[in-house]
């Protein structure tokens, strides 16, 4: 039953390839982390956002599909 969970997610994810979208992580320990960028590509495990860090540096993180079924990460459309 959870691996129907995270197919769904995936199959979601899949639809906000190219968007903008806002992240929210919790790291842990009261440390939220809220980033804006744009869905780059999607893996069978995990996906990548490229996000812009200020000073016009591009950079590329990654989260699994387990971290939004957790709702350690949430993705918003832009």
């Amino acid at each position: 039953m959870r691996r129907l969970g995270l197919d769904m997610i995936r199959v979601e994810i899949e639809g906000y390839v190219g968007k903008k979208v806002r992240l929210t992580a919790d790291k842990g320990r009261n440390r939220i982390v809220v980033k804006e960028g744009v869905l780059d590509s999607v893996y069978p495990n995990v996906f990548t956002v490229k996000v812009n860090d200020g000073y016009d540096r591009n950079r590329t993180v990654s989260y699994s599909y387990s971290d939004v079924l957790t709702s350690a990460v949430k993705l918003a459309l832009c």
